[in-house]
């Protein structure tokens, strides 16, 4: 029996391994009453639906912990700890991260304790009441199976020398792991980040105190962890965000250098720590490392000068064109600029024995820089596959001069293996395949690109003729899920035996571990996202890394399924009977549902895109991008705010040119019909034609005064005596787009490629905002006094839902289908359904709406199998084919 690597193992509903690939773990903090103004509002007033929605944005919006804390005076605060945890224990979208209990009381984070349903964390304890009391929280932590962040906190105070963090953590150590067996690799030390440039003497040297105890403790006690506040090192220059922010990205990048591997701040995307103004940087880096008597002195003399400078446009710097043509090479590549790239490809290739030997040479060494600082944290998404746009119209312009070499010489260079990329068959979702494509391509990898749609007996032919090395598989929708395991049943009857790499939003390490990997014996591995993928094909490639990568990855793999197995009752779902008898209560006795002012179908042609422009949410695009965090505030954020700023004025740039060269055109149709519900369907009278959907509802065990929701609930009951109504509606903004892809894509333009798709994508969502105020100011009519703000409609503050087939609410995609024909969507829309239900043009939006005002989004989540029996019977289909739709759901294993 293999033992399994020391690695920190944490759940929510889904597992998160801390290894030494990873870079560093982010925990969101909004959802805590002593640091978020707006979270501690909503639960002293008891908005807990609201304060879900803010757990939700923290995931959504990159948290890999979330960190719990209801310390207020005017709280129950071990009540309120429990009855938020039950809450987000209930989304599956939220309770699918570990949690961080966070609490001055040991007596809340027991309280926080007994609701986890998996492995989370203690935040925290210390030695500050002695040894008695640190190992008895310490034996209690590990009852209920917690991991531990250790504060270096005893007795005496807080410790602010590299000598004290050390012996205090070391001492906790210690206790912990001799006297209780407390494993190493669930304790997280926090060493105290203190601010630094306050003027007292000091406080010089709080920075390098930690980054030092952050390097001892590490070489110490490899298999734990260490955290830390980051924004506390720069209190001392608040109000100067530029400043502030150069502080945090010198800091951080010693830091982290030195071990630090998890916290609040989201490290994983560094601005490029070279392009802080070398000036700037050189008296940071004497504040933060103490270099200088005089350092605090010598920065304050400066700071003024970065004081507003957000937005204000820098003269180019062109001294780079002075250096060797090899350094220029690098500089291009890592800073994407392609202005001059053939001038100095050409010289390159004067300069060299053949042309190939500029791609193997200065080329492949500015892209090995630009993966070892995306590797490390310190290049986005962005800017790698603008990197990558350099390279390709480095090797478009070499090309020609290679096939002539090799006509005469026969020698086709090497590469770092070759991996065939495809969309599974009925899926149309390309964004993320695209961005992995590239990544691959920027270190070296040979990408064949099959695009969407594909069907599995192509993707194996073209592995088999391309003799590939990798293949990777990609899908958005929950139907793609079971195409997957089809391909990897296909590759084992035809006996490939290359690894397959499953990747896209709605996939995951357990679906994998349980779905997909046992049907094929060879290697089977989940990506997260771009950032993974490179480590991941290069361990696959690697004759020496190959063997532990898939030892650890087929152990992670045999845990989760262990774990599936052995699950329990504990969490098992309420009987059908049940949820029904608790479904929501409309109040249909007292309310009157309204009846639209324009009933029917109404079509949008050639919908203005201006319009639509300003109603673009703009956190999901950064999202796309793997830049965590909320607009506008992301622009000005201490880590990712400088990248955000660029892609921002990209991206608003293109629209600009979208708008007035009309690239794109949007189309739309809605539709206004009476409706009433018969238990959890909704029958629909469209003019003649009358229609059934068919709706899913949750089985979660609730308090009785929480109903399981069901959309039809939201509808009018036949018996009730009420008519009501029901809408749809189907938008695209992405009719003309391949021409303009297939353009830049011809000039080996990657980044515009990706950067058009993805603004499609939320001209699309901004058009179904749109539409829907439209629906309640006028079609519908019921809010026609409506006034909000693009930040108001974001937030959904607004009555009515517009829940959409394949999402949480209603998670199978196939009801598309009767919304479709309703509408009649392809003729008036221009959009069409592939056989899995995806909606082409991709950039493309349909749903349903709903005008109760109290209907309300939630997550159906887990069914069971009775319910899946109930659907079929409903549906009229076979359960088989129900359990495919909802595999993602179930919460049995199929026979």
């Amino acid at each position: 029996m293999s033992l399994l690597p020391r690695w920190t193992r944490l759940s929510g509903l889904e597992p998160l391994q801390i290894t030494p690939e990873t870079n560093f773990v982010n925990v969101g903090e909004r959802t805590n009453v002593t640091g978020s103004a707006q979270f501690k509002k909503l639960i002293l007033e008891g908005r807990l639906d609201e304060a879900v929605v803010v757990a939700r944005q923290q995931v959504e919006n990159g948290a890999q912990v979330i960190d719990v804390n209801m310390d207020e005076g005017l709280l129950d605060s071990a009540k309120a700890m429990v009855d938020f945890l039950n809450l987000i224990a209930a989304e599956p979208d939220i309770a699918r991260v570990p949690v961080m209990v966070d609490s001055s009381s040991f007596r809340v984070i027991e309280a926080g304790l007994k609701c986890l349903q998996g492995k989370g964390i203690v935040n925290s304890i210390s030695l500050k009441e002695g040894e008695e009391e640190f190992l008895r929280q310490a034996r209690l932590v590990r009852r209920y199976g917690a991991a531990v962040v250790v504060m270096a906190f005893d007795e005496q105070g807080q410790a602010d020398t590299v000598e004290r963090k050390v012996e205090i953590c070391s001492r906790a150590y210690g206790l912990l792991t001799d006297k209780i067996g407390f494993p190493p690799e669930d304790i997280i030390f926090d060493p105290n980040v203190f601010a630094i440039a306050t003027g007292i003497e000091e406080h010089d040297g709080y920075a390098v105190a930690f980054i030092e105890a952050v390097r001892e403790l590490k070489r110490r006690f490899p298999h734990s962890h260490v955290s830390g506040g980051v924004s506390n090192v720069s209190f001392s220059f608040r109000g100067n965000e530029p400043v502030r922010q150069a502080i945090h990205v010198v800091f951080l990048y010693h830091a982290i250098g030195a071990g630090m591997d998890m916290g609040i701040v989201n490290a994983g995307a560094l601005p490029l720590y070279d392009d802080l103004d070398p000036e700037l940087r050189e008296r940071v880096e004497d504040v933060v490392l103490n270099r200088r008597r005089d350092a605090t002195e010598r920065l304050l003399k400066i700071a003024d000068r970065y004081r507003g400078r957000k937005g204000e446009k820098r003269a180019e710097d062109l001294r780079w064109r002075d250096r060797p043509v090899r350094e220029r090479l690098t500089h291009a590549l890592v800073h994407g600029i392609d202005a001059w790239i053939e001038a100095d490809v050409e010289e390159a290739r004067v300069q060299a024995t053949r042309p190939l030997d500029v791609i193997e040479g200065p080329l492949m060494d500015g892209m090995n820089v630009v993966g070892d600082l995306f590797g490390a944290g310190k290049m986005f998404l962005p800017q790698v596959v603008k990197s990558a746009r350099v390279m390709k119209k480095a090797v478009a312009y070499l090309l020609p001069f290679i096939e002539a070499e090799k006509r005469r010489t026969g020698d086709t260079g090497r590469s770092n293996g070759k991996i065939v990329l495809a969309t599974v068959k009925g899926d149309v979702h390309d964004i993320g395949k695209n961005i992995v494509g590239v990544v691959l391509a920027c270190n070296n990898f040979e990408v064949i690109d099959l695009g969407v749609m594909v069907p599995a007996q192509v993707i194996l032919d073209r592995a088999k003729a391309e003799n590939a090395d990798l293949v990777g598989l990609s899908g958005l929708i929950t139907p793609s899920l079971e195409e997957m395991s089809h391909v990897a049943r296909e590759m084992e009857r035809q006996g490939l035996r290359m690894p397959l790499l499953i990747g896209g939003a709605t996939t995951s390490r357990a679906h994998t571990a349980l779905r997909i990997d046992p049907h094929y014996r060879a290697p089977t591995v989940w990506v997260k996202d771009a950032s993974r993928a490179v480590g991941v094909a290069q361990s696959l490639i690697s004759m020496e890394l190959r063997e532990p990568f898939v030892a650890a990855n087929e152990a992670d793999y045999a845990e989760i399924r262990e774990r599936h197995r052995n699950r329990g009752d504990g969490k098992r779902l309420v009987s059908l009977q049940k949820a029904r008898g608790q479904r929501f209560d409309g109040g249909w006795q007292d309310y009157e549902p309204p009846a639209p002012r324009q009933p029917g179908l109404h079509v949008f042609e050639d919908y203005p895109l201006a319009e639509l422009v300003e109603m673009i949410d703009w956190t999901p695009f950064f999202n796309t991008w793997e830049l965590a965090g909320r607009f506008p505030a992301i622009l000005d954020d201490a880590v990712v705010g400088a990248q955000a700023r660029e892609l921002y004025r990209d991206a608003r740039a293109m629209l600009d040119r979208i708008v007035a060269e009309r690239w794109l055109s949007a189309k739309g149709v809605l539709g206004l019909w009476p409706a009433h519900a018969e238990g959890d369907d909704v029958v629909v009278q469209a003019g003649a034609d009358a229609a059934t959907l068919h709706f899913l509802r949750q089985q979660v065990d609730k308090p009785v005064d929480r109903p399981d929701f069901c959309l039809a609930d939201f509808i009018a009951p036949r018996d009730s005596g009420r008519q009501d109504w029901i809408g749809a509606f189907a938008v695209t903004a992405g009719l003309g787009i391949e021409r303009h892809v297939a353009r830049f894509e011809a000039a080996h333009d990657d980044y515009n490629a990706i950067l058009l798709k993805a603004l499609a994508d939320r001209l699309a969502e901004a058009f179904a905002e749109r539409l829907h105020q439209r629906v309640r100011r006028e079609f519908w009519g019921y809010a026609a006094d409506e006034a909000l703000d693009n930040e108001a409609l974001i937030a959904e503050r607004y009555r009515g839902i517009r829940p959409a087939p394949g999402y949480p609410a209603c998670p199978d995609h196939s009801e598309k289908a009767t919304l479709f024909r309703l509408l009649d969507a392809q003729r008036h829309a221009g959009v069409e359904l592939t056989e899995s239900f995806a909606m082409y043009p991709a950039a493309a939006v349909s749903g349903y709406y709903f005008s109760h005002p109290r209907s309300q989004y939630f997550v159906v989540g887990r069914v069971s199998k009775e319910q899946v029996q109930d659907y079929a019977r409903r549906k009229g289909v076979d359960v088989a084919q129900v359990e495919r739709w909802l595999a993602s759901n179930l919460d049995y294993d199929p026979e």
